[in-house]
């Protein structure tokens, strides 16, 4: 069984103003390509499809016109989608049963049949191109608490959900035969790496992070949606995010985005390749004291370029001790190259001087850092070079650390 993973693609999606659809555009043609080349069994679209619950129509039709492209380039192949926080669970499921002449099901969010879970409707065969079943989708979309507490009188949000995944776990474990399981959730997991933003925080605080505990062994791959940077979950290389297609914020400008090309063999390890995706449109961030802005801006590279293909800009500038002049913005647009880039974020900060060093720094403002980027920024200036299975570790400890100080903070006030 071979599958593509992707997730996170926030059709309609725009950039300060700036749509996005072009580069989704070069992104869908890209995978179609890919789908031809290699020939998956089945795609994996783990949520957020769309950017907002009611998106554009120019977005549904890339979505649309995309399935039926992909069903015409590679007729056996099944796709299989869920909802993520970002989208309308009622919304995708709509053309449910158009959608599967496609052979693409749907699933948008769960439901209950007398206090009990559907699994039915989540639980989907996956076929080789001959149609034979050679492993089951445990489809779960995004679980919004008033759904997942439905089937539980009294049981806390977290509760309900640990017990959604164990049920579906269990009828899978019961339908499959001894067939691969195929794991794919729209989730927030701990120890995962963010992007500081561009991601919607799924309930509050640190109560959506979920534990990798709830992924037994015998589940033989995970594919998860919701975090942007392609990432492997608690030391498991079968527990992944595929991360977007592209950088939906400037936070996302080093990321390399990627579809996961998965080959699965029962009672083996899964086969993982990473797909890079090639970048539509660059984004380049451009920072320092005016003058030094100015001469950087200078550098630019100046070829021309239709609107849609020009690459993104942030510029960021430093007061340095003195005012910021009147016309900034102005000296800013006067010194750019005319119709290369496109400025979509100009930001006015403070330096900030490190005890240890001072020279100055382009570090963002502390009120702007999370224990997470502090951390990254403090190992890159030490060691060169980011570790990601650490910074993991460290974001694990961040949560246990909220978390219990969220605890504690409750039992004062008891």
């Amino acid at each position: 069984m071979r599958f593509f993973h992707t997730s996170d693609w926030h059709l309609g999606q725009s950039l300060y103003g700036q749509s996005r659809e072009y580069e989704h555009a070069a992104f869908l043609a890209w995978l179609l390509d890919q789908i031809t080349a290699h020939q998956p069994d089945a795609l994996l679209i783990a949520g957020d499809i769309f950017d907002t619950v009611n998106p554009p129509m120019s977005a549904q039709e890339q979505l649309y016109r995309f399935l039926a492209d992909a069903h015409t380039r590679l007729p056996s192949l099944q796709i299989i989608m869920i909802a993520g926080n970002h989208d309308s669970g009622g919304r995708i499921e709509l053309p449910a049963p158009l959608l599967k002449a496609l052979r693409t099901h749907v699933i948008g969010r769960v439901r209950w049949l007398d206090g009990a879970l559907d699994t039915s409707q989540l639980l989907v065969p996956m076929t080789d191109s001959k149609d034979e079943v050679q492993a089951w989708c445990l489809a779960l979309p995004f679980l919004r608490p008033a759904e997942v507490t439905a089937g539980g009188q009294g049981m806390s949000t977290m509760a309900a959900v640990e017990g959604v995944y164990a049920q579906l776990i269990s009828a899978a474990k019961a339908q499959s035969q001894g067939q691969s399981l195929v794991l794919m959730s729209h989730a927030h997991m701990v120890g995962g790496a963010i992007s500081e933003e561009s991601e919607r925080s799924i309930v509050i605080g640190t109560a959506e992070a979920l534990s990798t505990d709830l992924f037994p062994s015998d589940v033989d791959y995970v594919a998860l949606g919701h975090l942007h940077r392609p990432q492997a979950v608690g030391g498991e290389s079968r527990i992944r995010y595929s991360g977007s297609p592209i950088p939906l914020s400037f936070s996302e400008e080093n990321y390399k985005h990627q579809v996961l090309h998965v080959e699965l063999e029962v009672g083996q390890q899964p086969k993982i390749e990473a797909l890079l995706i090639p970048r539509a449109v660059e984004m380049n961030r451009v920072s320092g004291s005016l003058s030094e802005v100015l001469l950087k801006l200078d550098a630019l590279d100046q070829t021309i370029r239709p609107i849609e293909e020009q690459p993104f800009l942030e510029v960021r500038v430093y007061a340095d001790n003195a005012p910021f002049p009147p016309n900034l913005r102005q000296q800013i647009e006067d010194a750019l190259p005319e119709k290369a880039v496109r400025l979509v974020r100009l930001r006015k900060d403070q330096r900030i001087v490190s005890s240890s060093d001072t020279s100055h720094s382009t570090t963002s403002p502390l009120k702007e850092q999370t224990p997470q980027s502090l951390y990254a920024d403090v190992w890159l200036d030490k060691y060169g070079e980011a570790d990601e299975s650490i910074f993991a570790d460290f974001a694990a400890l961040v949560d246990e650390f909220q978390s219990t100080e969220s605890e504690e903070s409750v039992n004062t006030l008891l």
